[in-house]
C-alpha cells in the first residue's frame, strides 16, 4: 500500500507541474484584462502554494520509499528531485518573489536569469518525476507478477 501511495504522489506531482508551470503560468498573461502586476500577484500566490504542496508530496514519497539504498536508480532520481525542489524553495522562489515585489511596487528590476533557471529546473523535475513514476510502476508490476 505504501508503494501505491508513493506512486500516486509522484504522478500527481508531475501532473501539478505540467498543469501549473507549463500551462497556467504562460497562458495567464494572455487572458483579457490581465496586467503584468495582476499576473505577477496571481503567479506569486500560485507558485507559493505549489511549492508547499510539492514539499508535502516529497515528504509523503520519501516516507513511502524509505528505506531504500542510494545505489538504486529510483533512489538517485528521488534524491535529484529533492535537490531540485530545495533549490526552488530556498534559492529561486525567494529571488523571484523579490523581483515580483519590485515590479508590483512600480520599479523595474535588473535583468536576471532566475526565471529561465526556474523553468529549466521545473522541466528537469517534471522529467525526473515521469521517469520515477514509470520505474516504480514497472517495479510494482514485476512484484505483482512474480508473487
Amino acid at each position: 500500500m505504501k508503494k501505491l501511495i508513493g506512486i500516486f504522489c509522484i504522478i500527481f506531482w508531475a501532473g501539478l507541474l505540467a498543469g501549473i508551470s507549463f500551462l497556467e503560468a504562460p497562458l495567464k498573461f494572455q487572458a483579457p484584462g490581465i496586467t503584468i502586476p495582476l499576473g505577477l500577484g496571481i503567479g506569486q500566490l500560485v507558485f507559493q502554494a505549489l511549492n508547499k504542496i510539492e514539499i508535502v508530496l516529497l515528504l509523503i514519497i520519501l516516507a513511502c520509499s524509505l528505506p531504500a539504498p542510494l545505489k538504486n536508480i529510483c533512489s538517485v532520481l528521488l534524491f535529484s528531485v529533492t535537490i531540485l525542489l530545495m533549490a526552488d524553495t530556498f534559492l529561486l522562489l525567494p529571488l523571484l518573489d523579490e523581483r515580483a515585489n519590485l515590479v508590483l511596487a512600480g520599479h523595474a528590476p535588473a535583468k536576471s536569469y532566475h526565471h529561465i533557471l526556474y523553468i529549466i529546473i521545473d522541466t528537469i523535475k517534471f522529467l525526473l518525476l515521469i521517469a520515477l513514476g514509470f520505474l516504480n510502476l514497472k517495479s510494482l508490476y514485476h512484484e505483482k507478477r512474480h508473487s
